[in-house]
């Protein structure tokens, strides 16, 4: 499932109407947004803007998450059991920016509005088991990753994957955010992005996204900043969110056949998995009466190169491989493309 996030107490009502309209006529369906900069003495006129918003986000049948703390609960009087303020204001979820101690995340999950906690899976710790131990009703619990407006405050790649893999193998519904290059809008005064992962920061949009279905990990993409472009929307929106895929950038010399191996055919690792490549070797079925003279060979192959075998690979010809570490070429193996992003997202 696709999301944005907007802020109410940060931009106006009608800027974040457009927003979420521009976005559920393009298939989002989640939508994220704060209330942690609640300020003192603008309280009533805040949260009237945040329930005009998510009031038109609930006509457009998106599922809204609401991140708040501890604090908040004393600063607007809700209490652990009772949720109905969260739930009035429009929400569908409350996002636990700061982990509580176990129990009030357990008996938020009996709150009769029907409301789902979603807890905060960046920290590898055993909150998450801890909060299992008082007996939630597990259905009711889901996962999401922070975002990091820092530069270098984000969450490394092993660590991100090697966290996500444990609370989905504890049954939970995972999150994580991608960053906007022209978003400019977040909860905190300071925002140079706003994205889980570091080696996110400023890449393309759609290569985030891309990165994030291709760990199979993640469940739901949220755009953490506003306002993203027009532009970016339509390029996440396109993606295949079933199948994983990459971005890449062909040689100038790639032929039209060529091409056509790679962008028109699905392919599939073989089950005897090797270190040095992906192979996709089915597609070589379809191909071994056509002519695959050598073109763009190299002699040595870097990790993240495609090569596509040649006329001189006998059966092997047309077998697209994906390199995953370095390795020498054969002289007539042929090269198609330079750079493919997060390979090793599939193994």
């Amino acid at each position: 499932m696709l999301g944005i996030s907007v802020y109410p107490n940060k931009s106006s009502v009608q800027e974040c109407i457009q927003y979420i309209d521009k976005a559920t006529k393009l298939g989002y369906q989640r939508l994220f947004t704060s209330l942690l900069e609640l300020e003192p003495g603008r309280t009533d006129q805040v949260l009237k803007a945040f329930k005009e918003v998510l009031a038109f986000a609930k006509e457009r049948k998106m599922w809204i998450s609401l991140d708040i703390n501890p604090g908040l609960f004393n600063t607007l009087g809700v209490t652990y059991d009772d949720l109905t303020f969260f739930k009035d204001l429009g929400a569908d979820i409350v996002r636990l920016d700061m982990n509580f101690d176990g129990m009030p995340e357990s008996i938020m999950t009996y709150d009769q509005s029907g409301m789902y906690v979603e807890v905060n899976i960046s920290n590898n710790t055993e909150n998450i088991a801890n909060t299992f131990s008082y007996q939630p009703l597990r259905r009711k619990i889901i996962g999401c990753h922070n975002f990091y407006p820092q530069p270098f405050t984000g969450l490394d790649t092993e660590y991100f994957l090697e966290t996500t893999r444990k609370y989905k193998e504890m049954g939970l519904r995972a999150a994580a955010f991608i960053s906007s290059n022209v978003g400019t809008v977040g909860p905190h005064a300071y925002n140079d992005g706003l994205p889980s992962l570091e080696i996110h920061r400023h890449i393309d949009l759609q290569a985030q996204a891309q990165y994030l279905i291709n760990t199979k990990l993640i469940d739901d993409i949220l755009i953490g900043n506003a306002f993203a472009s027009d532009e970016e929307l339509s390029a996440v929106a396109k993606l295949n969110q079933d199948i994983p895929q990459f971005v890449i950038e062909f040689l100038p010399e790639t032929t039209k056949l060529e091409k056509e191996v790679i962008l028109d055919n699905l392919h599939f690792n073989r089950g005897d998995i090797n270190s040095y490549s992906i192979r996709s070797t089915f597609v070589k079925l379809k191909y071994k009466s056509a002519d695959m003279p050598v073109n763009n060979a190299l002699p040595a192959l870097e990790r993240g190169m495609i090569t596509i075998g040649n006329n001189d690979f006998g059966q092997y010809k047309a077998e697209v491989n994906i390199v995953k570490q370095a390795m020498p070429n054969k002289e007539a193996t042929k090269m198609l493309l330079r750079k493919l992003y997060q390979v090793m997202s599939i193994s």
